[in-house]
């Protein structure tokens, strides 16, 4: 009697491997590191200083060797818990008036963010860097525990490799604070945080993409 094929699990096709210091690690072996930017209101720059941002991230650009991917994370702002701290906060005022301005006021938000999608952006610059051993190699060194020795030439490998990703991420961050763009790099916590929204699409409008 044939049996019905079991489903594929979830897990793969999703491109991401493990994620190790901070490092997100490919199935095909590349690594990928992952800065967070602040943002700069360029509609509110004079003239002069416009041209200097738009001169100032192609010059970045230029000075670039290998390819990066800018990323904008657009997500629907949750105002209930900061209604729920004006809630506490108006039960504690001390006269009517103010109790009555905090109520109003209250109502004015929840009334706003019900006729309009209130949306916060985050914005992200993936790095790639993929390791001179072969995909087939880099995974086996990866996954290989057979023995004591083979798992600490694998540590030092992935060391190595991470050193390299870690001076391109300091190459973009300096190039982007030339444009005067902040940039820092994502901890383990953070980037499987961010991993998780964009593999939820539910609560995520635009989810981040590490294939390319």
């Amino acid at each position: 009697m044939a049996t019905a094929p079991q489903a594929n699990p979830t897990q793969q096709f999703v491109p991401v491997k493990e994620i190790r210091n901070g490092v997100v690690i490919l199935k095909d072996g590349s690594y990928r590191g992952i800065l967070i930017c602040s943002s700069i209101n360029f509609g509110l720059k004079s003239e002069e200083e416009q041209h200097a941002i738009t001169i100032g991230f192609q010059n970045f650009l230029n000075t670039l060797d290998f390819s990066i991917q800018i990323v904008v994370n657009s997500r629907r702002m949750d105002l209930r818990p900061y209604l729920a701290l004006l809630e506490e906060k108006a039960s504690e005022q001390k006269t009517e008036l103010m109790r009555i301005q905090l109520r109003e006021y209250i109502e004015f938000v929840r009334s706003f963010a019900d006729q309009a999608n209130i949306m916060t952006k985050s914005f992200y610059v993936v790095v790639p860097y993929a390791p001179h051993l072969s995909a087939r190699a880099a995974t086996a060194g990866l996954l290989h525990r057979d023995t004591a020795s083979e798992k600490k030439t694998a540590d030092m490998s992935f060391e190595t490799d991470r050193v390299q990703l870690e001076q391109r991420l300091t190459l973009v961050a300096g190039g982007l604070a030339g444009t005067g763009v902040r940039a820092v790099p994502l901890g383990t916590e953070e980037v499987i945080e961010l991993l998780y929204r964009s593999f939820n699409p539910g609560e995520l409008e635009n989810p981040i993409r590490l294939e390319a």
